[in-house]
Parts: structure tokens; C-alpha cells; sequence
């Protein structure tokens, strides 16, 4: 059976075909009784098709003089996802990124119906999105090649720069991309470190891809391998605490990026990994809930310097 839509842009195929036909025509070139014509017509009418009735016994339906459909059409809900989605992506670092995002949502206001095409621009004009501002990718390709190979699991060759500036070239299979924090970054089998290792967009170079396959495990989470590689990078000091709350609170509340959780009996067991000691009791200061510091002594320390400080400064 046809779906609804289908016959609708039926309708609207048929009138740009032949300009103008009869509502018994038409009815009978798509096989429905003419009340249900009229519900696809008010359909095609409310996604803004500029159509016109004749009435008497010669009427028919016909598009207004000079309407062409448009390659592209969107509803209020597509307009507003499109929309949201443009705005997202000036903070995400693409090169070039605001004179794509210009282009882009300049041409999506061209083929939108009028109706529709205020959203976008109320939305560019009055919407600003809380995100982090992303650092630059060197080259514009660079996503769209990984994302590609890592789709099609095809290997690739890159350059790539540590903080220090040092290059090494190496093979790569791209599992999955991930952005975080204002950086985007590709994680994957380093076959030149034969592990599985996560790299910074911004740092790598002339990267292309290879006509060699690789096999992807199953149900990889390239973000959740990230926030797991990142808690878990060896730091000066090794930190577990106990947290007097539920799983859901303690990862609201902390971010999975700050380390490991694991459910026990009393709680959640967090177990991290920093260099700043001061930091960390400031972060475990600004929770809801109790916390029992397990080890490093240095932060139970902290922490209560930290409270003698909050102290006094309350008692002005």
C-alpha cells in the first residue's frame, strides 16, 4: 500500500507534469475518491506548494503561474533541526567553518517556503549555544576523510604532531570520532604503536585514505572509549573516593572525563587520576552528597584546607 505522503507528492509530480487537472483526474490517477484528494491537496498546501482551485464544472487544480519545486523541501521540525545543527557546528572548529555555515543556511533559506524560512533566521539571530569553542582543524578535509574511512573501513595514512612537535608517520584504522571539550578526535588501531589509541584532529596532517580493509569490533562507542582513555592517562596522583550517592547523580554531577565509576555497596566508587591536588578537592567540595576520600592522603588534606577556607570566609 501506498503511505499518504507518497500519493501526495503523486499529486504534486502530476500537476508540475501536465499544469492543470481536474480533481476527478487526478483522483483517478492515484486511485483515491475525491474528499481524500482534497486532504492531500490541504497537505501539500500546508508545506507552503502554492496550488489553486478552479471551482464550477470545467475547475481543476493547477500550480501558481511560475512556481518551481524547489530540490529541497522541510516542515517546521525539519527547518528547526537543520537550524540548531548549523549553529552547533560554527563552535566545532571546522576550517572555513563560518563561511560554509553562511553558504549553507543561505541555501536552505532558498528552497524553504517562506512560511518556514523566518525559523532558521530567528533562530541564527536570537539562539546562542553554550559550547566550547573548538580548535581549529588544519585541514577541512581531514573530518570528512576519516569519517568516510572509518564508514567504509578503509585504512589510512596520516602525519602526526605531538605537543612537542614531533612527527611520525603511521597507518590507522579509524574505528570512530568523537568531539570533546573543543576538539574533535579519532579513535582507532595505531599499527605503528599496535594499540588503541585516540589522536587530535588539529595535530594531524596530509592524511588519506587506503585501499586496505579492516575489521571495526562490534558496538564500538568511540566516545565512551575516549572519556575511558583520558580519566585513566597517568597523572602524579592516584585518587579513589567514595561517593554517598546513586551512579546517575555521581556522573551528572562529576563528568565520566574525571574518572571511573563503579557501583558498590555503599555508593560509587570513584577512582581518578590528577595532577593538581587543590583542584580535585574543589571538585569533590562542590557536590550534593557525602564523600568518604580514600586515598591519597594529600587530598584529604586538601580537602580540609579547603573547608578551613570557606569557613573563613563565611565568617566576614
Amino acid at each position: 500500500m501506498y503511505h499518504p505522503t507518497t500519493r501526495a507528492l503523486t499529486v504534486l509530480e502530476l500537476l508540475q507534469t501536465h499544469g492543470r487537472l481536474s480533481g476527478s483526474e487526478l483522483a483517478l490517477r492515484i486511485g483515491v475518491d475525491g474528499r481524500t484528494l482534497r486532504r492531500y491537496i490541504s497537505r501539500l498546501e500546508d508545506i507552503g506548494i502554492p496550488i489553486t482551485a478552479e471551482r464550477g464544472r470545467y475547475g481543476a487544480y493547477m500550480l501558481i503561474a511560475g512556481f518551481k519545486l524547489p530540490p529541497m523541501m522541510f516542515n517546521n521540525d525539519e527547518a528547526l533541526a537543520l537550524s540548531v545543527g548549523l549553529l552547533a557546528a560554527r563552535s566545532m572548529g571546522l576550517a572555513n567553518g563560518i563561511a560554509a555555515i553562511e553558504s549553507a543556511q543561505a541555501k536552505l533559506e532558498r528552497v524553504m517556503p517562506s512560511r518556514v524560512k523566518a525559523q532558521p533566521r530567528a533562530l541564527s539571530a536570537t539562539v546562542s549555544l553554550d559550547l566550547a569553542l573548538g580548535v581549529p582543524i588544519g585541514d577541512g578535509n581531514t573530518l570528512a576523510i576519516l569519517s568516510g574511512a572509518a564508514h567504509a573501513r578503509h585504512r589510512v595514512h596520516m602525519r602526526y604532531l605531538t605537543p612537542q612537535n614531533i612527527a611520525s608517520a603511521r597507518d590507522f584504522d579509524a574505528y570512530g570520532l568523537a568531539w570533546r571539550a573543543g576538539r574533535w578526535y579519532v579513535i582507532g588501531w595505531c599499527h605503528l604503536r599496535r594499540a588503541l589509541r585516540s589522536f587530535r584532529l588539529d595535530r594531524m596532517q596530509d592524511v588519506r585514505a587506503l585501499d586496505i580493509a579492516f575489521e571495526r569490533p562490534k558496538n564500538f562507542d568511540a566516545a565512551a572509549h575516549l572519556n575511558f582513555s583520558i580519566a585513566t592517562v597517568p597523572r602524579a596522583f592516584v585518587v579513589e573516593v567514595l561517593l554517598h550517592t546513586d551512579l546517575q547523580t555521581a556522573v551528572a554531577e562529576m563528568n565520566t572525563s574525571i574518572g571511573l565509576f563503579d557501583v558498590c555497596d555503599d555508593g560509587v566508587l570513584l577512582r581518578a587520576r590528577t595532577d593538581s591536588i587543590d583542584w580535585f578537592a574543589r571538585q569533590l567540595a562542590s557536590l550534593p552528597c557525602n564523600f568518604d576520600v580514600r586515598s591519597p592522603p594529600e587530598l584529604r588534606a586538601a580537602v580540609h584546607a579547603h573547608a578551613k577556607r570557606l569557613l573563613a570566609l563565611s565568617a566576614r
